[in-house]
């Protein structure tokens, strides 16, 4: 039997008192730190992809060699 879920009256209220609680960034250290993310992403990605061209290539090399 399924459950119904109910909210408490104070909860949308609740949240809205916890959002403004919160410390928001600002615009210059949001772009920083995306660039950031971007540019770890793309180091991390080269990475793995220049280690799976060469299994590839290992691989094919065993393959053929039987």
């Amino acid at each position: 039997m399924a459950e119904s879920k109910t909210i408490k009256p104070g909860f949308y209220g609740d949240i809205i008192d916890e959002m403004k609680k919160v410390t928001w960034p600002s615009r210059q250290t949001t772009i920083r730190l995306t660039i950031v993310v971007i540019g770890i992403s793309l180091i991390i990605g080269l990475y793995i992809g220049i280690i799976d061209i060469l299994l590839t290539k290992v691989l094919e090399l065993l393959t053929r060699a039987r």
